[in-house]
């Protein structure tokens, strides 16, 4: 498989994110960096430097919805654009979802104790809804698909970092693109976020971002592509450290809640 890693700069603690160019039947763009101008100039010239223009970009497909690896959608008109279901709400923007995003986050907040005031600085995202693309996908990915352009590479959903995650691996060649399921040099913070379904029951994160963990160990990749910072080749090893320190953690809060009225 064809690979052209291109590195993004991004306005966030966590420093440059990774998109990948895949030749394949269908020329693919994986990822698309945060939609600031630095970024679009850096992916430009990226896919110059892989010997390709903006506009022979034939596919962008998504790993998860957070805004440093769907920004730049729009810069690809022509192009088929595919991912999880969850990630066309924050590409479209819709009124009422934006609504209910804040409703879930107000009840979530209030329930773990945070003092009302915090509660409003905490749920404004407008801040960062520029950051997103505009674009609505043109197509779903869902567990179990073959990516299009792409018959061995096959889509994994892995929630717990994003509810809306997916990686893409070749079984037979022991590879993935992974997104920010698992990086070298930093932990992939499981995040509370709205469940998919759109009701307010929260996803308990943690658990699945374990679970997801263990999926992903059963695979055996010996090589995953991910979303910041280097390719990550001692896989099975980051895998079990990554979930010990999780299982460590979650006890470590446990005993903390018993000396706690509430979570804040």
């Amino acid at each position: 498989m064809d690979i052209h890693k291109i590195i993004l700069p991004t306005p966030y603690p966590i420093g440059d994110v990774n998109a990948y160019l895949v030749k394949g039947d269908t020329l693919t763009l994986f990822d698309a960096g945060t939609k600031t101008q630095e970024a679009y100039d850096a992916l430009k010239w990226g896919i110059r430097a892989a010997g390709y223009a903006m506009s022979d970009i034939e596919q962008v497909i998504l790993t998860h919805h957070h805004p440093d690896h769907a920004g730049w959608v729009d810069a690809f008109p022509n192009a088929a654009k595919l991912g999880h279901p969850y990630v066309d709400h924050w590409l479209r923007k819709e009124p009422t979802f934006l609504q209910y995003h804040q409703a879930f986050y107000r009840q979530e907040l209030a329930y773990q104790g945070v003092p009302e005031e915090i509660v409003e600085k905490i749920i404004h995202v407008r801040g960062e809804l520029e950051l997103f693309g505009s674009t609505p996908l043109t197509g779903f990915i869902n567990d179990g698909d073959t990516v299009p352009g792409h018959p061995n590479l096959v889509a994994m959903h892995l929630p717990g970092h994003a509810q809306s995650h997916l990686i893409f691996y070749d079984e037979d060649k022991g590879i993935g693109i992974t997104g920010d399921m698992l990086l070298a040099h930093s932990p992939s913070n499981p995040l509370v976020e709205p469940p998919i379904d759109l009701s307010m029951e929260r996803p308990k994160s943690l658990v699945q971002y374990i679970d997801s963990l263990k999926k992903m160990y059963k695979l055996q990749l010996k090589k995953l592509y991910v979303g910041h910072g280097p390719e990550i080749t001692d896989v099975a090893a980051i895998l079990q450290e990554r979930s010990d320190k999780h299982q460590a953690r979650a006890l470590k809060i446990l005993e903390l809640l018993d000396e706690k009225k509430t979570v804040f």
